[in-house]
């Protein structure tokens, strides 16, 4: 019978058994996050979907093996994810770069209209890459896991190896640490261009002048 604390264990059963239609469902549930999870970590689109790649071949090789109750399957693959994230950076040696201006921000798709506007949610999404990159990977994983992978602070520490008390002062020191650097980022920001109607009026007055 399918735990109700993990929905995926009937999936990875079914995947186990070579069905065909159990790996599409599991790719389209767990690829977008694994994405999501990799860009954040990585700062590179194309690591991103490497890593997501080689989770899915430690899936397959996985399944036949998986017993339910011994760890949630979401659980388990979030730790491959992040462990090969580490590898990468790693193998670095340096601190990440931003992430690419195809990984928008969440909430890109629900901000205002106008291209102005969608300029100033593209600029400031590209700040927030910038400041999360620049974390300590440490802090740079407790807030990608409880903030945009939505696990809860129980879940995120024991992925993670610590409690829930260091955890939570891991996420204090990440937010003041974005907040910092977004202030500075938009200190230092050009001010705005005039937007269409300004202009249109500074011509008007130009042409009262002649």
């Amino acid at each position: 019978m399918l735990s109700e604390r993990d929905l995926d264990a009937e999936l990875v059963a079914r995947v186990a058994r070579d069905d065909a239609s159990a790996v599409r469902q599991l790719v389209a549930r767990k690829l977008p996050r694994l994405l999501a999870l990799a860009v954040r970590m990585l700062g590179d689109r194309m690591e991103a979907e490497d890593v997501a790649q080689e989770a899915f071949v430690r899936i397959w090789k996985q399944a036949p093996h998986w017993r339910e109750g011994e760890a949630r399957f979401d659980t388990w693959l979030h730790r491959v994810a992040m462990n090969l994230c580490y590898d990468r950076l790693r193998a670095r040696r340096e601190t990440p770069d931003p992430a690419p201006e195809d990984a928008p921000p969440e909430d890109e798709a629900l901000a205002p209209s106008g291209p102005e506007v969608a300029l100033e949610a593209r600029q400031h999404g590209a700040r927030v890459r910038q400041a999360l990159a620049a974390l300590p990977p440490r802090q740079r994983e407790a807030l990608v896991l409880t903030y945009y992978q939505e696990l809860s602070n129980a879940e995120t520490a024991s992925l993670m190896g610590i409690s829930v008390d260091a955890l939570e002062s891991l996420l204090v020191r990440a937010r003041r640490a974005i907040r910092a650097q977004l202030t500075e980022a938009a200190q230092n920001a050009p001010p705005p261009a005039h937007s269409g109607p300004a202009r249109e009026g500074e011509r008007s007055a130009a042409t009262r002048k002649r």
